[in-house]
């Protein structure tokens, strides 16, 4: 073991007396590119996910505009006046959106209510599934409480930080809500 171990010694010493092996030491030309590779993934990462989260928020944000605006006509009772099908409804929300939204993919909930405290959200994620078969259309009449929720599927894209889908992979469902008493008309 004792002459493996000198062996060895002496091995480095004649290595490290080489000129070789002190200029590929004292070398510095490709220290900035490992350095970039090393770092570019993580980072290029990182911007790809504040990008995608912004657009997210971009989008929740237009939607909520979106509903509130169109809203209104509930609210006033020129839905109910103009007799507004869901479908019209529907178009007066995607009109308002800026274009963000493929309007096929835009869907209502609109439940009237007695009072506030009797007032209830649907939730239409069952396991990352997008189920709207408890969805209903009724805009109510003067002094009615409305709740309008309006749901759609935006896509986002994976990252190496984690995925901000919540309806299985690759969608956010996002839900804009607007709660309200009619005015009298």
């Amino acid at each position: 073991m004792l002459r493996t171990d000198t062996t060895l010694k002496a091995a480095l010493r004649r290595i490290m007396k080489s000129g070789a092996a002190r200029r590929m030491t004292s070398c510095e030309a490709g220290a900035a590119a490992v350095e970039f590779a090393l770092i570019a993934v993580p980072f290029l990462a990182t911007i790809f996910w504040i990008i995608n989260t912004a657009l997210v928020f971009f989008a929740q944000q237009s939607l909520q505009t979106a509903t509130d605006q169109a809203a209104r006509l509930i609210m006033t009772g020129q839905a109910q006046q103009q007799g507004l099908s869901a479908q019209q409804f529907k178009q007066g929300v995607c009109a308002n959106a800026a274009a963000l939204f493929s309007c096929s993919g835009i869907s209502l909930n609109i439940q009237t209510f007695a009072s506030f405290s009797s007032g209830s959200m649907y939730n239409p994620n069952k396991s990352g599934t997008f189920d709207s078969s408890g969805f209903s259309y009724s805009l109510g009449n003067s002094g009615d409480i409305e709740v309008i929720q309006v749901f759609y599927q935006w896509p986002v894209f994976g990252t190496l930080l984690g995925s901000l889908s919540n309806m299985g992979v690759g969608y956010r469902l996002l839900v804009a809500t607007a709660a309200f008493r009619n005015e009298p008309y």
